[in-house]
């Protein structure tokens, strides 16, 4: 039987591999999606899903690949010694980004994907939030300012659906100092900064799960595919200027969403999927560990859909009748009325 739902990618880098797992045991379930958002990772799967590839076919094409291939450098790069710090300090990442790009175009190619007009969804054309069955976030450290895209290319005077779906999710996926930012040029009179530098989406949203809600009550669930860190509540140890570094990294891609994932409505329909000590930027060791992430997500999964009832879940979390009202409800995640939640 087929559902429909939406689906919410966390930004999370190599670690990505779990959610395709929870992606491919949801499917199996039968869902089907009509919108589908990400940022940074999240955004390279999300992307994938939009252009009509399955959960099993994704796993397909990414396992063949090394993940090594995507540390590209241009000839400073190459400088013996110094050609990293160069990069660095000169274009402001150690990689530039153009494998990861061709790499996602050639992807979206082959289903006939190229701009954003061949996302458009004819039945909610004049939708501000589903008229493009993909959205990717990404951040704006000029104008400092998350972006929706497409939507907001519309605010540089860019023709949202001119532009290549590859060169949105890059932007989402330009992981500060790891890969270069993204620059575009602004034709807008709203903007008078006519050079914009555009970052990773995950240092604004990098969880988006809020992304296709609205006041009305769903007619289909969203879900979120997230990954968790085992030592996620642990303070950050710093000891030197490197951890510090990493820290506010790590701070930048995860705490703004904290108000979000707190959130009842939000947390309720989020699969968490433990990370297994993985990095973000582990490139040099993902191959080893991509099975078992993939199983972890799928496991995640099935602990959750064991548990997901839609109908509570509008109850409790869209404006329906209050619960205490309704004492012989059985709760979402089969919960008691006293509110106590179940661990799945």
């Amino acid at each position: 039987m087929k559902k429909k739902a939406d689906a919410i990618f966390e930004g999370g880098g190599v670690k990505a591999f779990g959610m395709l797992g929870a992606l491919f045991e949801a499917e199996r379930r039968g869902y089907q999606w009509v919108n589908v958002a990400g940022s940074s990772a999240g955004a390279i799967i999300a992307a994938l899903v939009a252009a009509g590839y399955s959960a099993l076919e994704i796993k397909e094409q990414i396992w063949k690949l090394d993940f090594r291939y995507l540390k590209d450098v241009d000839w400073v790069g190459r400088i013996p010694i110094i050609g990293h710090a160069l990069n660095l300090w000169f274009k402001h990442g150690l990689y530039v980004g153009n494998h990861l790009e061709s790499l996602i175009r050639g992807l979206l190619a082959a289903k006939g994907i190229v701009t954003f007009k061949d996302l458009v969804q004819k039945e909610y054309d004049s939708d501000p939030i589903r008229h493009y069955k993909l959205v990717v976030t990404a951040t704006d450290v000029t104008r400092r300012k998350l972006l929706r895209l497409p939507y907001d290319f519309i605010d540089y005077g860019i023709d949202p659906d001119s532009m290549e779906v590859c060169k949105a999710v890059r932007m989402s996926s330009s992981l500060p100092f790891f890969f270069e930012p993204c620059r575009i040029v602004s034709s807008s009179l709203k903007n008078r900064q006519k050079l914009n530098y555009l970052i990773d989406g995950g240092v604004l949203s990098n969880f988006p799960v809020w992304v296709f809600d609205d006041d009305d009550v769903p007619a289909w669930p969203t879900f979120g595919f997230k990954i968790v860190e085992e030592d996620q509540t642990e303070p950050s140890r710093i000891n030197n200027p490197f951890d510090l570094f990493k820290a506010i990294l790590s701070t930048m891609l995860e705490a703004h969403d904290k108000i979000h994932e707190s959130n009842l409505k939000s947390s309720l329909r989020t699969i968490s999927i433990p990370s297994l000590g993985i990095k973000t930027t582990d490139f040099d060791t993902i191959n080893k560990e991509k099975d078992a992430l993939f199983e972890a997500g799928v496991q995640a999964a099935v602990g959750f859909f064991e548990g997901w009832n839609f109908e509570a879940f509008k109850l409790q979390c869209c404006n329906y009748p209050r619960l205490h009202t309704l004492p012989n409800l059985q709760l979402l995640h089969n919960k008691p009325a006293s509110g106590a939640r179940k661990k799945v």
